[in-house]
C-alpha cells in the first residue's frame, strides 16, 4: 500500500493538484456472537484499506482486538481474519505488511470452565477495538470502538467435545519469513482471576480469500509504467516531442500560465486514454453488476473469438513494425483534431493531447492491448489503476517538456535508431500474441500450440532478434549499420542467452520463470526430464498410480482423457465424483480452482506444485479435485446446472464457475481449499502465494485438522 501512496504522490506532483479535508471515519463495524465464539466484521469505505492484526514491531498500527474477560472464560486459540489480507513488502518500514480493503472479518472463540458449562447461563464479554486506515494520498489517526457481546455456553454434552468443532475455525499454522512453523500467541484468563483484560494479535500467512491484490497486481502496474516509458521511444511517438515543445514555447513568456497549461496538457493525455476504458467497465458494472463485468472479461480471456482476434490483431502490428506496411489513424481525423490544436487556451492544449494520442496509435495501440490483456482477469478496477499507470508514466516526459521547453536541446536526434527500436518491438509482439493462440488452444482442446510447439517458435523469434541485433538481418526501412554499437551487443548476447535457456524446455525443462506464459507440461508429446525419470508421459499418466481405480465408478475421473494435473499427480475433475472417492478412502480433499488461460495457476504449478514435500503432501495425504473454470467442453444435457438467476450453465468451466461463487462467494484464480469429508472447510482457504513453506504449513495444517475432527 506504501507503494500506491507513492504512485497517487508522483501523480499529484506531475499535475500539481491536491486536496485537504475534514475525513469521516471509513471504517463501520458490526459486532454480533455466536455460540462459543465472537465476530467483529469491519466494513471499509472505498479507496480506504485497514491494517490487518500484524503485530508489527516499530511497524504501522495492527488492528488490535482487547477483551475484558469474567471469571471461568478464556480465549481458544488466537484471532481469526477473513478474508486473507493482501501482503506487502514496505519498504519504508523494512517489513511485510497486510491490510484489507471493502471488508474484514475477525473471528475470536472462547473457553468456558465446566462450572460455567454447568450453569449453562449467557456470559457477557467486553471488548475494545482499535484500528487505522489509509489511502493513496493519507492516514487517519488509529481509531478505537468498544463493544459488549452475550455468548452461550456450549451444552455439558457438547463441552465434552469442544476440540471437535469444524476445524474450519481453528489456527492454522503459519510460516515466518524464515519458513519456520509459527502460531498466534493468546494470553488466557485463569478461571480463578477476576475481570481481566486479555490483548489479542496474530499474523497469518494465508494467500486470500477475495481476489489476490497484491505481487501479481503491482507486477501488471509497474509493467504498465515500464511500457509507458518505452512507447516515448518508438517512431511514432519521439518525433511529437519537438512538436509539443514548439507548442508550448508560444507561451513561455507567461511562465505561471505555461505551467498549467502543461499540466492540464498531461491530464488531458491521461484523460483520453483512461476514460473510454473506464467508461466501458463501469456502465457494465453498474447496469449489470459485478458479475456482468467480471462475465465480460472471463469472456475476453477465455473465450476463442477475442483470442484468436488478439492474436491476428499482433501479428499485424508486428508485421507493421517490421515495415510490412504502416497502420494510421484516418488524415482527416487527425488534420482536424491538429487544425483545432492552433486556436489556443485550454482547447488548443486538449485537441493538441488528442492528435499526439492519434498519431502515436500505430506504435502504441498494440502496447496498449498487451498492458489491458494482462490485467482483465475477471477483475473491476485492476484495468482502470493499469490504463492509469500507462498513461500517466507515457504523459510525463510530455509533460516535463511541456514544462520546460529548452530541455528539447538534449534529446538525441531521430534516425535510424527509431526504426529499430520499432523493430524490435515488433520481435516482441510476435512473441507475446502466441499467448492468445495459446489460451484458445488449450480451453477447447485443439491440440495446435502444444508446449514444445510453442516454445521452438520463441526459440526461433528471439534467435532472429539476436540476428538482427547484430546487424545479420535487415528490414526494408533500417539504416546501413557500418559496426554493431557497444549496447546492441550486449541486448544480443541477452537475447541469444534467453534462446539457450528456452531450448531445454522443448524436452521437459520446466522453465519455471516462463511458467504463466507457456502450455503446461501435460500438452507434450514426448517429456525427456519425465521419461527418463521413470515418471509420467506426456498423457499425464502416472508411472505408478496413486488412485484405487476399483473405487471409482467407470474406473477412471471423468475428463481425464483431456484434463491432467501437473508433475504427475493424479486426481478428479468432477468436485462430485473426487467427494465420493474421498469419503471411500477416508483422505481429506485438496480443491484447486484452476483456468487454463490463469497466468498465477501456471506459476503456483511450476513454483510451488513442483516441490518434492508439496508433491509427496498431496498425492499421500489428500484426494485432489481440479476445478477448471473456464473449460469450454459441452457437457451432456444431464450435467446442465440452472443457477439461482435461471441461467442453464451447459460448459464445464461455467459449471464449475457457477459453483464456485455459489459456495465460497469468490471468482479468483487460483483458490485452494481443503475439505473434509463433508466438504467443509478445514482451514482458512489459499490463493496465488509463491511461498513454498506458506504452501506446506498451509497442507499440513489441513490435515492435522482433518485428523482431529476424524478422532
Amino acid at each position: 500500500m506504501r507503494f500506491r501512496i507513492a504512485l497517487a504522490t508522483l501523480l499529484l506532483g506531475i499535475f500539481g493538484t491536491g486536496a485537504h479535508a475534514q475525513v469521516e471515519q471509513p471504517v463501520s463495524w458490526r459486532f454480533t456472537a455466536t455460540g462459543q465464539q465472537a465476530e467483529m466484521t469491519a466494513d471499509i469505505d472505498m479507496p480506504w484499506h485497514m491494517y490487518d492484526i500484524g503485530p508489527y514491531d516499530g511497524g504501522p498500527n495492527a488492528t488490535t482486538f482487547t477483551f475484558t474477560l469474567p471469571n471461568g472464560v478464556s480465549l481458544d486459540g488466537g484471532i481469526q481474519q477473513s478474508p486473507a489480507p493482501t501482503r506487502v513488502h514496505d519498504e519504508i518500514f523494512g517489513m511485510e505488511i497486510g491490510y484489507f480493503a471493502r471488508s474484514a472479518k475477525f473471528v475470536q472463540r472462547f473457553k468456558f470452565s465446566p462450572q460455567l458449562i454447568a450453569a449453562g447461563k449467557p456470559v457477557t464479554i467486553k471488548g475494545n477495538v482499535e484500528w487505522q486506515v489509509c489511502d493513496d494520498e493519507s492516514c487517519l489517526p488509529p481509531t478505537d470502538e468498544d463493544f459488549t457481546l452475550t455468548l452461550t455456553p456450549p451444552t455439558p454434552a457438547a463441552g465434552e467435545a469442544l476440540d471437535t468443532l469444524p476445524a474450519a475455525l481453528d489456527q492454522p499454522a503459519a510460516a515466518d519469513p524464515e519458513g519456520k512453523m509459527v502460531r498466534d500467541e493468546a494470553i488466557f484468563v485463569t478461571p480463578e482471576a477476576t475481570a481481566d483484560t486479555a490483548a489479542v494479535s496474530g499474523e497469518t500467512s494465508f494467500a486470500g480469500l477475495e481476489r489476490n491484490e497484491s505481487k501479481s497486481f503491482w507486477t501488471i502496474i509497474i509493467e504498465a509504467i515500464l511500457w509507458g516509458f518505452a512507447a516515448l521511444l518508438t517512431p511514432c511517438v519521439f518525433p511529437m516531442v519537438p512538436m509539443t515543445v514548439s507548442f508550448f514555447l508560444k507561451g513561455s513568456d507567461n511562465k505561471a500560465k505555461g505551467r498549467f497549461m502543461a499540466t492540464f496538457y498531461g491530464i488531458s493525455i491521461v484523460a483520453l486514454y483512461t476514460l473510454p476504458i473506464a467508461a466501458i467497465i463501469l456502465i457494465t458494472y453498474f447496469v449489470g453488476g459485478d458479475s456482468v463485468t467480471a462475465d465480460i472479461f472471463n469472456w475476453l480471456a477465455t473465450h476463442w473469438l477475442p483470442n484468436i482476434l488478439f492474436f491476428l490483431i499482433f501479428m499485424i502490428f508486428a508485421a507493421s513494425f517490421f515495415g510490412a506496411f504502416e497502420i494510421t489513424m484516418p488524415s482527416k481525423l487527425v488534420n482536424r483534431s491538429d487544425s483545432k490544436a492552433d486556436k489556443g487556451g485550454l482547447v488548443g492544449v486538449f485537441f493538441m493531447a488528442l492528435t499526439l494520442v492519434l498519431v502515436s496509435f500505430s506504435c502504441t495501440g498494440p502496447i496498449v492491448g498487451t498492458v489491458l490483456v494482462k490485467s482483465t482477469q475477471g477483475a473491476i478496477w485492476e484495468p482502470i489503476f493499469t490504463m492509469l499507470a500507462f498513461s500517466a508514466a507515457f504523459a510525463l516526459p510530455f509533460t516535463i517538456f511541456a514544462f520546460f521547453p529548452s530541455l528539447l536541446k538534449n534529446l538525441p536526434k531521430s534516425g535510424g535508431w527509431l526504426n529499430s527500436v520499432k523493430v524490435v518491438l515488433g520481435f516482441i509482439e510476435l512473441a507475446l500474441g502466441l499467448k492468445f493462440l495459446s489460451v484458445a488452444d488449450q480451453t477447447y482442446h485443439w491440440g495446435l500450440l502444444d508446449r514444445e510447439v510453442y516454445i521452438a517458435l520463441w526459440v526461433v523469434i528471439f534467435f532472429l532478434l539476436g540476428l538482427y541485433l547484430l546487424g545479420k538481418l535487415k528490414f526494408a526501412h533500417d539504416s546501413d549499420t557500418k559496426y554493431v554499437s557497444v549496447k546492441r551487443l550486449f541486448l544480443a548476447i541477452i537475447t541469444f542467452a534467453f534462446v539457450v535457456y528456452l531450448i531445454p524446455g522443448m524436452f521437459g525443462a520446466p522453465l519455471k520463470a516462463l511458467s504463466g506464459y507457456l502450455p503446461p507440461l501435460s500438452t507434450m508429446d514426448f517429456n525427456l526430464s519425465a521419461s527418463s525419470a521413470g515418471g509420467v508421459s506426456a498423457s499425464g499418466g502416472g508411472a505408478v498410480s496413486s488412485l484405487d481405480r476399483s473405487k471409482i465408478e467407470g474406473g477412471a475421473p471423468k475428463y481425464s482423457d483431456f484434463l491432467h494435473l501437473p508433475h504427475g499427480l493424479e486426481g478428479f475433475f468432477d468436485y462430485e465424483q473426487g467427494m465420493e472417492y474421498a469419503r471411500a478412502v477416508g483422505k481429506p480433499v485438496f480443491l484447486d480452482f484452476t483456468g487454463h488461460g490463469c497466468v498465477n495457476c501456471r506459476e503456483m504449478e511450476a513454483n510451488v506444485w513442483s516441490d518434492p514435500t508439496v508433491q509427496k503432501l498431496l498425492r499421500d495425504n489428500y484426494v485432489i479435485i481440479a476445478l477448471y473454470v473456464d473449460d469450454k467442453k459441452q457437457l451432456p444435457e444431464s450435467d446442465w446446472v440452472t443457477t439461482p438467476d435461471g441461467k442453464v450453465r451447459k460448459t464445464l468451466g461455467k459449471i464449475n464457475a457457477a459453483f464456485q461463487i455459489e459456495r465460497f462467494g469468490i471468482n479468483a484464480l487460483p483458490y485452494y481449499v481443503l475439505l473434509n469429508n463433508d466438504g467443509k472447510p478445514l482451514v482458512t482457504p489459499r490463493s496465488y502465494d509463491l511461498n513454498v513453506n506458506g504452501f506446506i504449513n498451509f497442507l499440513e495444517s489441513g490435515l492435522q485438522a482433518y485428523r482431529r475432527n476424524a478422532r
